[in-house]
């Protein structure tokens, strides 16, 4: 198809809205490519140029409906579709949900658009093979739906030609079929376990509590905003454990929070997570004076208050009765407001104008939503997004009570649903087209078979990545390994340290009252706590300094002849006593002391001098 021109848009959006008022189906969440290619071979069959030919001709001859409704309505189907993933789903998923429900316990299964009813009766004998006839008639029940009535009515009466059960194998035909004018029949005593009715996905509500969910080549006719919605149907009405069985063309790229894979190559997926987030009880009322917890008033109060989701409570008069603590913050409510008509309050209007739903809701007695409501809160540059449920509080006997509103944010939702909407815009058109054609054309089967292999090379891939990447964390882990020894060693070293620093200390301390040793350069080396107490400088304010550079009370004038010569002498040989001397000092409480120094040269293994020991000993002190 070529480009769609503003006018071809416009006139396809009357033929759409046309169907929706006349007859009921709404196709507005459809994939546009695949109506557009449908309708387009009618105009090709009537000789009709465009959309607005077609929707004249529709209003003059109303048996066209029919025909457009089963080129729209796509009902491919046949029995055990896809040989090797119904053996998968009775080998794997029908043995563990038999084993989860327990004994005795009954089965729900909902087959969503079963078309003519195949795939819902395939389900009936594989459940019949694995349970038994009598436990099947016993705890099965098997819900089909679709949107077509008249496939629907071809489903009810289980009635199938030769050519419709030529794949299917010889035993289960003569047991499941009984032969009758036209053709072959479904079992009576079976067939009653089963219940066909119309549903449309996009809208109705879905059956609740089911075990297994089949819905087979039915998403991929939708688009992707309808998908999503389907999808998150579908979560609501599975159970825990739930099953979902999809087409081969289909998959759930983008939902894995709700859904993990039992087997991804055959479609079939495992429910996660809870029903709640999707599909929201409304916010009712019980008559205070019956139930278990008559009087808990206060309870209920304390619940309502600190819920997670802002809830506002009105009476019947319109004021505003009850709040929650979520509420209060989010619309700045406070307790005064509390008995205050609603439509004097700015959350009547800010961020959406409720006055007028709440009036809809009184008068039809049906909860109303809005979804997806945009707001910018005062004094912030942050948007956020809210699913608005505008709920009647009736009492028992359907008496009006109130109304309840309730606001779930869903911003982080949405603005996921804006990161994801470029990256799905780009790739939408190629995968709905490949999806559609896929049921449509025999031919596709081989382009989805070349894209199932290059999905495999890419999972081979990934695969080697992923055992690259494994072989990197092993090689890290080695690496760790050996810094861990490294910081052993050092670890030891460094005890060692502390130890022989101990030991010298020691030593310095044993060796006379204050004890300095001095490098070549006569920098400060060590400076005992003797020194400290003789001098008033503590180790940090010494060492690393010129022994004349600081301020102390020795006549360093007497004593560097002395260290002179002890380093002039550093080429003879030994170590030892080189010379002393007495000098007059001063020490650090200012008193005259006559202290004995002596030197000693201090030398490294070889000859290489390395510093000079001064110990002074006090002789006297006046």
């Amino acid at each position: 198809m070529g480009a769609v021109t503003p006018g071809e848009e416009r006139e396809f959006n009357d033929l759409l809205l046309l169907l929706k008022e006349t007859r009921g189906f709404d196709f507005t969440g459809y994939k546009r490519t695949t109506l557009m290619r449908r309708i387009s071979r009618r105009l090709e069959a009537l000789k009709l140029r465009d959309y607005g030919e077609y929707r004249d001709y529709l209003e003059l001859e109303s048996e066209e409906f029919g025909l457009l409704f089963d080129s729209l309505l796509i009902n491919v189907t046949s029995f055990f579709r896809d040989t090797a993933a119904w053996q998968t789903l009775r080998e794997t998923i029908l043995p563990a949900l038999v084993a989860a429900k327990g004994p005795g316990k009954p089965i729900r299964v909902w087959s969503a658009g079963c078309a003519t009813g195949e795939e819902a009766y395939s389900l009936a004998i594989a459940l019949a093979e694995e349970l038994g006839l009598n436990e099947f008639r016993e705890r099965v029940k098997i819900y089909a739906t679709d949107l077509d009535e008249k496939a629907l009515q071809v489903a009810r009466t289980a009635v199938y030609t030769e050519r419709h059960l030529a794949e299917m194998p010889a035993e289960l035909r003569e047991r499941y079929f009984e032969p009758v004018e036209s053709g072959f029949a479904f079992r009576r005593d079976l067939r009653r376990q089963l219940i066909f009715g119309r549903n449309d996905l996009t809208r109705d509500a879905p059956i609740s509590r089911v075990d297994l969910l089949l819905a087979r080549n039915t998403l991929m006719y939708f688009n992707t905003e309808t998908q999503l919605n389907i999808v998150r149907r579908f979560h609501f009405a599975l159970a825990d454990p739930g099953y979902l069985f999809l087409g081969k063309a289909e998959m759930l790229l983008n939902h894995g929070d709700k859904f993990e894979p039992v087997d991804l190559r055959m479609r079939l997926f495992r429910k996660i997570g809870s029903s709640t987030a999707g599909m929201r009880a409304p916010l009712t009322t019980d008559n205070p004076t019956s139930g278990p917890y008559t009087g808990n008033a206060e309870l209920q109060s304390a619940a309502l208050v600190s819920g997670p989701v802002a809830q506002i409570v009105l009476d019947r008069s319109g004021s505003l009765a009850m709040m929650n603590s979520r509420a209060e913050m989010l619309f700045s409510l406070n307790p005064r407001d509390i008995g205050r008509p609603f439509q004097d309050l700015e959350v009547s209007y800010r961020p959406v104008e409720l006055r007028s739903v709440i009036e809809q809701v009184e008068t039809e007695l049906r909860t109303a939503e809005l979804q997806d409501v945009t707001w910018r809160r005062p004094n912030s540059a942050e948007t956020s997004a809210f699913d608005i449920s505008v709920v009647p509080l009736l009492a028992p006997g359907g008496e009006m009570l109130g109304i309840g509103i309730n606001f779930n944010d869903v911003t982080r939702y949405s603005r996921l649903r804006d990161e994801l909407e470029q990256a799905n815009r780009e790739l939408e058109h190629a995968y709905e087209e490949l999806q559609s054609l896929n049921e449509e054309l025999e031919t596709t089967n081989e382009e989805l078979q070349s894209t199932n292999e290059e999905l495999e090379t890419t999972n081979e891939e990934l695969q080697s990545t992923n055992e690259e990447l494994e072989t990197m964390n092993e090689e890290l882990q080695s690496t760790n390994d050996e810094l861990q020894q490294i910081n052993e060693v050092l670890n030891t070293r460094s005890a060692e340290l502390d130890r022989a620093n101990d030991f010298i200390s020691s030593v310095v301390r044993s060796l006379g009252d204050a004890v300095v040793v001095v490098d070549s350069d006569l920098r400060v080396l060590v400076w005992s706590p003797g020194a400290e107490d003789l001098w008033g400088l503590r180790p940090e304010e010494a060492i690393g300094r010129q022994l004349t550079g600081l301020d102390i009370g020795m006549p360093v004038e007497d004593v560097l002849p002395h260290l002179h010569r002890a380093l002039e002498s550093a080429q003879s040989a030994g170590n030892g006593r080189v010379g002393g001397a007495v000098v007059n000092a001063v020490n650090r409480r200012g008193r005259v002391t006559r202290l004995d120094v002596e030197f000693s040269r201090m030398n490294a293994e070889g000859t290489a001098l390395h510093g000079v020991i001064m110990v002074m000993n006090l002789v006297a002190e006046e």
